[in-house]
């Protein structure tokens, strides 16, 4: 009898996901379980899945695409088409995960809903990630990561009193959302452990990112009124805010008076300790204008790169602001070996991330660049489910692949 060969030492080392992630939510939840040592076969239609249809002509990659799908395979199917359903019907019998984030009902109308799948591996735990959820009455409610921003109180809890409501510059609820979507397929994969059932997970980024509007739900409880924009400040707490430096600017969250203490003897203003205006937090907080202007004063000698050396010697709760190339080329985030340079074949020397999540003791899962569009497909159709190359010929020919 021959052995199988030891599985790596990774957490999600032997399970395969079958994965229909489109854009940002559903790919970086999946590229956290091939990071965690998951067999991700990243699953497109034929003309690719929307970010790949952003490709110079003849490229089937773009940098998102580069950026969260490393350490995937690729293949393309077709599910409009009954011989591709019944490809994805015997691939389901052989994996253990399946993610999707179209809008709900897209795979029940195809065909290969939860309901279906379940009945042909009842061990496979069906992830979807949607905007709103798959049930309620805005479910069919068409979401995209500004939308959600909008309507789950992001945007209109970001910018300045004077001005219009601000979205995140980046797509804050697309990520958080996909985390959430990681997660319950983990939790769901523990669940399966113990009972050996498989079962239908769900994440909605409304519902994900309502959690993050804490510090606005407080104020409003507190206050029965709906809370202001404070742009870079806080509601209840001064120094919170950004300042100008000679070279850009730094932000500090000052959370207790042994940080303010410590400012001040940065600053050479510990004359203010003792003003009744500045002595404790809620006289800075009456005295916003005061406390910022002082502050800036000094900021605004020095620059931020000084600003944040001496507020990494006194402790005080304070960074750069950085612009995108500064924090791609962290070095501390490099020598970590979070943040890695890779050659990609389509797109040249690219910077790529590893997963936050560090799971110490497990084997290190390298970076690999991203597939191409239907890279895998005789590996997979081949090598796994055992067509010939002439049947994957002619489901390529025929669009089926």
């Amino acid at each position: 009898m021959t052995q199988q060969a030891p599985l790596p030492n990774r957490p999600l080392a032997g399970i395969t996901v079958l994965d229909f992630g489109q854009v940002y939510q559903g790919p970086y939840a999946t590229l956290l379980m091939a990071q965690a040592g998951a067999d991700v076969i990243k699953i497109e239609p034929p003309q690719g899945e929307p970010l790949r249809r952003r490709a110079p002509p003849g490229k089937s990659t773009t940098f998102p695409i580069a950026m969260l799908n490393s350490n995937k395979r690729a293949i393309a199917l077709n599910l409009k088409d009954e011989r591709g359903r019944e490809l994805l019907f015997r691939m389901v019998k052989k994996g253990d995960v399946l993610l999707e984030n179209f809008a709900p009902g897209v795979m029940d109308r195809l065909g290969v809903g939860w309901s279906v799948l379940h009945e042909i591996n009842p061990r496979l735990v069906y992830a979807t990630g949607s905007g709103y959820g798959i049930t309620g009455p805005d479910r069919d409610n068409l979401a995209m990561d500004l939308t959600i921003q909008a309507v789950g109180g992001l945007i209109a809890a970001t910018g300045f009193p004077e001005g219009p409501p601000l979205k995140s510059g980046p797509a804050v609820v697309d990520f958080i959302s996909g985390i959430h979507l990681y997660a319950a397929v983990v939790t769901a994969l523990f669940k399966r452990e113990r009972t050996g059932e498989g079962r239908l997970v769900e994440v909605a980024m409304q519902e994900a990112a309502y959690p993050t509007i804490t510090s606005q739900l407080h104020a409003y409880h507190d206050t029965g009124k709906r809370p202001e924009r404070t742009g870079n400040a806080s509601h209840g707490r001064v120094p919170i805010n950004v300042y100008p430096a000679k070279d850009g600017y730094v932000a500090m969250n000052l959370a207790v008076e042994e940080h303010w203490h410590s400012l001040l003897k940065a600053m050479g203003r510990e004359d203010m300790r003792d003003d009744p205006r500045f002595c404790d937090n809620a006289a800075r907080v009456a005295h916003r204008e005061e406390t910022d202007a002082a502050i800036a004063a000094w900021t605004r000698t020095l620059g931020k790169m000084e600003i944040f050396a001496i507020a990494k010697q006194r402790r005080i709760p304070l960074a750069p602001v950085r612009e995108v190339d500064e924090v791609m080329h962290d070095p501390h985030m490099h020598e970590r070996g979070f943040l890695q340079e890779i050659e990609h074949d389509e797109i040249g020397r690219i910077t790529v991330p590893s997963s936050p999540l560090r799971l110490h003791g497990a084997d290190k899962v390298a970076v690999t660049p991203s597939p191409k569009l239907r890279q895998h497909n005789a590996e997979i159709y081949g090598g796994w489910l055992g067509l010939s190359p002439d049947d994957i010929a002619g489901l390529e020919r025929d669009g089926v692949i």
